[in-house]
């Protein structure tokens, strides 16, 4: 098993620096019963000028804030303030290319009544890339993403993950990299941690709102491909329609930018370094870094 932190490790606990080999939670939370929680994924990196940068910070602690709320868990902090904390954090652990995990927990509570305070902790550590570094051999699950009408489909809530987690760990068993989950009407979704994009004649399509979590790593994507000239739509698709696509790939904190080299065992019709996809990925690794770069995009396209 992974090993996330040591006895040295810092966290930031309700207000407070101190060593997760001390910290401790009550195990009557109601997070820890219910998975009653919200949480963000963050990254940060050594940019090119070697310095420490936590990646569209504001960004994913207002998404925790709004998790909170849409949860009807008190969020009594400061975007501002939490974002020093986690500077603090990283500086602490003598980490630069880090994973960041804040999670705002909920007190003991057995109960369904609302609470009158919440946690948080901030957590840290170094993570080799989430997915590999290869293309994936992806298969559509036997799981369905949550109605939306049954969750906060839009808040980033530790309970929705058990879904994710099933998802993850069918594919695996069954020789694959990675799972693509469906809607509850069929249509494509997302993977169990990653928004989903596919390349059909040099455009970029990826599901619309309502069925998923719309990323930031998506948003992100969908910046760079205005800013390179490359068309995005948004729509509903079923799995036959990106089976018969030039190329696919996840996008998220966790997973970055990675492409895929199959669905159901049936390869994509392009080789990944001849696609736009390729493109986005490159432009993605640089923009991370802060690094300057000519963009080359495949003749053809």
């Amino acid at each position: 098993m992974a090993s996330y932190y040591n006895d040295e490790t810092v966290i930031f606990l309700n207000g407070s620096f101190v060593k997760a080999a001390d910290a401790k939670m009550d195990f009557y939370s109601q997070s820890l019963h219910y998975g009653y929680s919200v949480f963000e994924g963050i990254r940060s990196y050594k940019t090119e000028k070697g310095e420490t940068k936590i990646f569209k910070p504001v960004e994913h602690y207002e998404r925790l804030k709004n998790s909170a709320k849409a949860m009807n868990m008190p969020y009594p902090w400061n975007t501002e303030d939490l974002i020093t904390a986690t500077y603090e954090v990283l500086k602490r652990n003598n980490i630069q290319d880090a994973y960041i995990r804040p999670v705002v927990y909920a007190p003991a509570n057995m109960s369904f009544a609302v609470n009158t305070q919440s946690f948080i902790v901030i957590e840290t550590w170094e993570m080799a890339p989430f997915l590999g570094d290869k293309l994936l051999r992806v298969m559509t699950s036997s799981f369905q993403r949550p109605n939306p009408k049954g969750f906060k489909i839009e808040a980033k809530a530790g309970g929705h993950y058990v879904n994710s987690i099933l998802a993850s760990q069918e594919a695996k068993a069954k020789g694959f990299d990675e799972a693509l989950l469906t809607d509850m009407n069929g249509n494509i979704a997302e993977g169990p941690g990653a928004n989903v994009f596919f390349e059909k004649e040099g455009k970029l399509f990826t599901p619309s709102a309502g069925n998923i979590l719309p990323g930031i790593t998506r948003a992100t994507v969908i910046q760079i491909c205005k800013k390179l000239g490359i068309e995005v739509e948004e729509k509903l698709f079923k799995a036959e329609e990106l089976i018969n696509a030039d190329a696919a790939f996840f996008c998220g904190t966790a997973a970055e930018v990675i492409g895929w080299e199959s669905l159901d065992n049936m390869k994509f019709k392009k080789d990944w370094n001849d696609t736009v996809s390729k493109s986005v990925q490159e432009a993605y690794k640089n923009l991370i870094i802060e690094k300057e770069f000519d963009l080359q995009i495949p003749p053809g396209i």
